[in-house]
């Protein structure tokens, strides 16, 4: 795996919880993210009662709170087409209890500096998701995906980041100059960047976009008319941006012309050999994958190289002090769960050693755009 460029793992460190094993942050653990903060609340007109499922010195947690959490995971995943099996999802519950349960732990130790700090940790996370989403809409759309709007975000972020600081100070974690750059010397084919490709498409869905159900075949047939209007207004030298903007049905490109930058293995096969094969600023036939019709255009190749460790530096520091922070974290998570008297009623819930989530593994890392068109 390549490692030239690191995002947050603070969440995935805390849903990992006592396990040894990490989370990754960005499928279900991401989404965990942005979970709910627990707190103490009833729903009186609800036809079941909202029991506690886990509570301890200054604050319990309720079934409710556990439930907006794993929803959240259930969209995330929902959203790259996957789900969980009844095995998983019950995993997922014990995992995400678990995380909730710690974030609280260490919002109760949480200073003024640490909060203060963790308001622009928070603001910096927000500036730049919206800088990755290319526009507001496009990161409006993104939060609806998670049940979110702004606000909700912006708490859930300030909740993470505060927590994150409590972890750090308690744990004394600091890492020198000299072990990152030793880091980047010792580890060269890490910060190997492969060959990319910049390209842009436009993707006539053939499944319904609401329901990510198939359409049927009739309708298909008339997107593939409309996919075929578009290739000719694009083979004529149309704006393809314009294109993408005006018919795309992609909403992870569509508000930046359809743009992506990615390796090869990020892409279904048939996307990925098409946008690799063409030549700079030609258009390719129509292409088709599961996700529907695409037509696109290559802008350029660019070729592998080592990234320069001034571009890493700072996000490998971050790397470096995560990796430290796992080794320290199940013996301090024992220790703060003890004082406190961390009790959980449900013992369907209660932790066990298990494989991560699908798709789970140590965040590492990785300089190449990942793109939606797969």
């Amino acid at each position: 795996m390549n490692t030239y460029q690191i995002a947050s793992v603070m969440g995935a460190l805390l849903l990992a919880g006592a396990q040894t094993a990490p989370a990754q942050t960005t499928t279900p653990a991401a989404a965990a993210t942005a979970a709910p903060a627990a707190k103490a609340k009833a729903k009186p007109d609800s036809l079941f009662p909202d029991e506690v499922v886990a509570k301890a010195k200054g604050f319990e947690i309720r079934r409710s709170d556990l439930d907006d959490a794993v929803l959240s995971i259930k969209r995330s995943l929902a959203a790259q087409n996957r789900t969980l099996t009844a095995e998983e999802s019950a995993m997922a519950e014990r995992q995400v209890l678990d995380r909730l349960i710690q974030v609280q732990l260490l919002l109760q130790k949480a200073t003024d500096a640490d909060r203060a700090q963790a308001k622009e940790l928070s603001d910096k996370r927000v500036a730049d998701a919206k800088t990755r989403a290319s526009s507001e809409e496009a990161f409006k759309r993104q939060l609806m995906v998670s049940g979110l709007d702004e606000a909700k975000l912006r708490a859930k972020l300030i909740e993470e980041a505060t927590a994150e600081q409590v972890l750090v100070r308690e744990l004394k974690v600091v890492i020198a100059d000299d072990q990152v750059r030793k880091y980047y010397d010792d580890n060269p084919s890490r910060f190997e960047q492969p060959e990319l490709v910049r390209a842009a498409h436009v993707l006539i869905a053939t499944k319904d976009i609401q329901s990510n159900t198939e359409l049927s075949e009739d309708q298909k047939k008339e997107k593939l008319k409309v996919a075929e209007d578009v290739l000719k207004k694009a083979k004529a030298g149309g704006d393809f941006a314009k294109l993408a903007k005006d018919y795309s049905d992609d909403p992870g490109s569509k508000d930046k012309g359809g743009e992506y930058t990615f390796p090869r293995g990020q892409m279904v096969p048939a996307f990925e050999s098409a946008a690799f094969a063409l030549k700079t600023n030609e258009v390719s036939a129509i292409v088709t994958t599961p996700f529907g019709y695409h037509i696109i255009k290559s802008y350029e190749k660019i070729p592998a190289k080592k990234v320069a460790f001034d571009t890493v530096s700072t996000d490998l520091k971050q790397y470096l002090s995560v990796q430290e922070i796992q080794k320290l974290l199940p013996d301090y998570s024992k220790k703060v769960r003890a004082e406190a008297k961390v009790e959980i009623l449900d013992d369907n819930l209660k932790l066990v050693e298990q494989p991560d989530l699908p798709g789970a593994a140590t965040a590492q890392p990785d300089a190449s755009k990942k793109g939606a068109a797969k």
